[in-house]
C-alpha cells in the first residue's frame, strides 16, 4: 500500500485555485484592482502580464522584500506551483524584469488602484470615517540632483490602511497635491480629514466642505498668524475643560485636556464652526518634571456631528499616520536606507510597501513585523492573502 503524503501544499493549492476561479467570477479582490494598472512596456516581446508582476513584487514584499533584487530572489525560489498560482507560465519574472517593470511603472495610477480596492474594504456603515493626511521623505531615494522622493498619504484612522498617495514635486511642498490626494479617495460625503497646520488653508477648507462634502480638524499654527492669535484671545479661561485623558507608555506619561467653544461669527477661516484647545502635559517615568505644550485647531464639525470625545479621539487619532504608516515603513522595512532611487522605482516601492500593510491590517494584523515574519516562512502565506483578500 503506498504511502500518503502529509504535506499540506496540495491542499492548500487546490484552495488557491478555487481562489482565483473566484477571483474570476467576483473581480473585487486584489489581482482584479491589479489587473486595472496600465502597463507601460511595449507589447513586443512582453513575456510577463503586468498583473502577474505586480502580484508577484506584492508576495515578496509581503515576505519582508525590501529591494529589486530581494523580489527577484524570492520570485526565483518559489515552487512551481506557487508561481503559477500568481500567473507565472515558465519561468519566473527575474530581478533586471521586476526592476525595469516597476521603475516606469505610473505611480499615480497603482495608488489610485489600490486606493479604490482598499476605501471598499475600510467602509464601515454607521461609523462615521476619518482620514489622516500626512507627508514623509523617502531619505535614501536622493538622486543626481540632491533631491529625495517626498510622497504624501492618506491612511484610515480606525483600520490603519492606506487610501491613497501622491508623489509632491521636489520643487514645491505638499501644499498643491492636498486636493490631488483627496481626488484619488471615491466617496468623502460626511468624512473627517485630519491634517497637520500646513495644511491649514482656506483654500483647502473650501475644497473639503463645497466640492466633497466632507469635514475638517485643521491644526493651527504659525503659517496663519491672524487666526492663531484669534484663537488664542478666546476665552479659554472661561471654558470649562470638556474630555481628559492619560496614557502611560514609551517611558512617559501624557495627559491631554480638551475645550471646545462655538465660533460662529468672527473667525477668519472658512467653515469653522467650533474651536479646539488642545493641552498636552507629558513627563518621563522617574521625573516628576511636565512639559506642557498648548496647541489650537478648527473644525467644521458642529456639536450634532460629534461629541467632544470624539473630536478629542480625532485629533488624537491623526498621529496614526505616523505610528501606524510612516513609522512602520521607516523601521520594519528599512525603507530610508533603501538604495531604490531611479525613475518611478522609490514611489511604487513605497507603495506596495503600504499596500502590503493594508492587506496585513485587513486580516487582523496587529504586528507588521511579526506578519512578515510569519509570511516569509512559507512562500504559501503570501500568495493565500493576495489571492483570498
Amino acid at each position: 500500500m503506498p504511502a500518503v503524503s502529509a504535506s499540506p501544499i496540495q491542499p492548500v493549492l487546490d484552495h488557491l485555485v478555487a481562489a482565483v476561479d473566484e477571483h474570476q467570477v467576483c473581480g473585487s479582490d486584489v489581482l482584479s484592482a491589479l489587473s486595472r494598472v496600465p502597463d507601460p512596456r511595449a507589447r513586443r516581446g512582453v513575456r510577463h502580464q503586468m498583473t502577474t508582476i505586480l502580484a508577484v513584487a506584492l508576495c515578496a514584499v509581503l515576505a519582508g522584500a525590501r529591494s529589486f533584487v530581494a523580489l527577484g530572489e524570492w520570485a526565483a525560489n518559489a515552487c512551481p506551483q506557487v508561481l503559477s498560482a500568481l500567473g507565472v507560465g515558465g519561468c519566473p519574472p527575474c530581478e533586471s524584469t521586476l526592476r525595469r517593470t516597476l521603475q516606469r511603472l505610473g505611480g499615480d495610477d497603482l495608488d489610485a488602484a489600490m486606493g479604490d480596492w482598499t476605501a471598499g474594504r475600510t467602509s464601515q456603515p454607521g461609523l462615521r470615517r476619518a482620514l489622516a493626511l500626512d507627508g514623509k521623505t523617502l531619505r535614501g531615494s536622493v538622486g543626481a540632483d540632491g533631491r529625495a522622493r517626498h510622497l504624501m498619504a492618506a491612511i484610515d484612522h480606525h483600520a490603519g490602511v492606506v487610501l491613497g498617495q501622491v508623489d509632491v514635486d521636489g520643487k514645491t511642498n505638499e501644499i498643491p497635491m492636498f486636493s490631488q490626494l483627496c481626488d484619488q479617495i471615491p466617496d468623502l460625503e460626511g468624512v473627517v480629514v485630519t491634517a497637520d497646520a500646513m495644511h491649514c488653508q482656506k483654500a483647502h477648507a473650501d475644497y473639503l466642505v463645497l466640492q466633497r462634502g466632507a469635514h475638517y480638524i485643521l491644526t493651527v499654527k504659525g503659517n496663519q498668524p491672524t487666526l492663531r492669535n484669534q484663537l488664542k484671545a478666546l476665552p479659554w479661561k472661561d471654558v470649562p475643560v470638556s474630555h481628559t485623558s492619560t496614557d502611560r507608555g514609551h517611558g512617559r506619561v501624557e495627559k491631554r485636556t480638551l475645550k471646545v467653544v462655538a465660533v460662529s461669527t468672527g473667525i477668519l477661516f472658512p467653515h469653522a464652526v467650533q474651536a479646539i484647545q488642545i493641552t498636552r502635559k507629558t513627563r518621563k517615568l522617574g521625573s516628576k518634571k511636565w512639559r506642557t505644550e498648548v496647541v489650537h485647531a478648527v473644525t467644521s464639525l458642529t456639536t450634532a456631528h460629534a461629541t467632544d470625545a470624539q473630536l478629542a479621539a480625532f485629533i488624537r487619532g491623526h498621529w496614526c499616520v505616523e505610528n501606524r504608516l510612516h513609522w512602520v515603513r521607516d523601521v520594519t522595512f528599512d525603507e530610508d536606507r533603501s538604495q531604490v532611487r531611479t525613475g518611478n522605482g522609490p514611489r511604487v516601492m513605497a507603495s506596495l510597501r503600504n499596500l502590503a500593510i493594508s492587506l496585513l491590517r485587513l486580516a487582523g494584523a496587529s504586528n507588521i513585523a511579526q506578519a512578515l515574519r510569519h509570511h516569509s516562512w512559507d512562500p504559501l502565506r503570501p500568495v493565500e492573502l493576495l489571492l483570498t483578500s
